[in-house]
């Protein structure tokens, strides 16, 4: 009996931690609107706030950044999670509700914020290697110079570094498909130490 009331209290403590973390995410993000004079916060960006932090910043490193991503790569991730194309099991069930014209708000407001600056301590050798490797590959012929991204094509200069470790590996493993097959080209011909020497200069930039 105490072991169970013990697991009642625990559930319902993490109910009003998350509970509270959203409302105070949500109203950070809200401030920065009205401050930066940006679009107005959607309403459904305060569930979006838990994993990936107040203004598209997370709150973990295997969280990617929203903030500064393009658009259009933001609302077709939404849509592919809604329609089973990319699965996760957080962002699956969080999206499956959204109606397209909610995507696309939250897209188009979160492409808007500026990328937060990055703390991850980069090792120069390894950036340099992973920029050998870029240049090796060609990646700048769809993310761009600078890797800002375009459309479909995600930004990717200032992601985290773990997230973008995972994606490299869940391409390379066809645990992620949802990419044309493209990544999935690329990603097959980086070894694991490829994927964390790009990870280390992609996230310095």
């Amino acid at each position: 009996m105490r072991k169970e009331k013990a697991l009642t209290s625990h559930r319902v403590l993490a109910a009003a931690s998350a509970f509270f973390l959203l409302v105070a995410a949500a109203g950070g993000a809200q401030a920065q609107a009205q401050s930066g004079g940006a679009v107005a916060v959607p309403a459904k960006a305060a569930a979006c706030a838990a994993c990936h932090g107040a203004d598209g910043r997370p709150v973990l490193p295997v969280y990617p950044i929203l903030a500064g991503q393009t658009s259009r790569y933001l609302y077709l991730q939404m849509r592919d999670f809604q329609e089973g194309r990319r699965v996760n099991e957080l962002m699956t069930p969080m999206v499956a509700g959204l109606t397209r014209d909610e995507m696309r708000e939250l897209a188009d407001y979160f492409s808007q914020l500026k990328p937060p600056n990055q703390s991850f301590k980069v090792d120069p050798e390894k950036a340099r290697l992973g920029k050998l490797k870029s240049d090796e590959t060609l990646c700048t012929m769809c993310h761009l110079g600078g890797f800002a991204g375009q459309n479909e094509i995600p930004r990717v200069a200032g992601q985290n570094y773990d997230y973008v470790v995972k994606q490299l590996d869940d391409f390379k493993a066809r645990r992620r498909t949802n990419d044309a097959g493209n990544m999935t080209s690329v990603a097959n011909t980086l070894s694991a130490k490829d994927i964390e020497n790009l990870a280390h200069y992609l996230t310095g930039l």
